[in-house]
């Protein structure tokens, strides 16, 4: 009887080790997923903070661009918003296709290229830029690592008691991919040049006498 017990009791001992253990695991690939996160909102943060400039900075060179530049303050607008994973990658591609738009049409400005202040907000957004992409890797790469623990058993047999959610990936909204055209608001559309005339027939000859 005293052996059923201790077998019993070691069996019991073990499950609350293993309880503990998947639990702990489960919280703590949590909390990554939380600081990858967070890691992402900063990078954000970071550019939605140089809009100003950028736009204080283009505006003098690009007054014709006005559609350009309210794409890039209503990113802005939309990333200060966002208050979960998916708005913010949304808003992400957003303002990730009103800078490239911007970015364009500025090779139409060679004084603004020229601008010292313009050089150096546009080093800086792609400084943040990289840092970002390197963010959302690292975001998702947490999220893949907590998820497959959340299947894999025993871990998944504690995922009620631990209290964890999966993680949500961050991915841009489909379409965000897709090339931006550029739009030049003070050009007239381009005339294709007209068909040269055929040339005329050579005049017929007289009738011989």
């Amino acid at each position: 009887m005293t052996i059923i017990l201790i077998v019993v009791l070691v069996i019991v001992v073990a499950i609350g080790l293993v309880a503990v253990v998947g639990m702990n695991r489960l919280r703590q690939q949590r909390v990554l997923v939380d600081e990858a996160y967070a890691g992402i909102d900063v990078q954000l943060t970071r550019r939605a903070e140089l809009i100003p400039n950028l736009v204080e900075t283009v505006k003098g060179y690009m007054q014709h661009e006005r559609g350009t530049l309210e794409a890039v303050t209503q990113a802005r607008a939309a990333a200060q918003a966002a208050r979960n994973v998916g708005e913010a990658a949304a808003a992400d591609a957003q303002m990730t296709t009103a800078l490239a738009n911007l970015f364009a049409t500025a090779e139409a400005y060679p004084d603004l290229k020229a601008s010292t202040n313009f050089s150096e907000l546009q080093a800086e957004l792609s400084r943040t830029e990289d840092q970002l992409a390197f963010a959302r890797q690292y975001y998702n790469d947490a999220c893949s690592t907590l998820n497959r623990t959340m299947v894999t058993i025993p871990w998944s047999l504690f995922v009620g008691v631990a209290g964890v959610e999966r993680g949500v990936f961050y991915q841009a909204p489909a379409g965000s991919a897709t090339v931006p055209s550029v739009s030049f608001d003070d050009a007239p559309p381009a005339t294709p040049p007209a068909t040269p005339a055929p040339p005329a027939d050579p005049p017929a000859a007289p009738p011989a006498g």
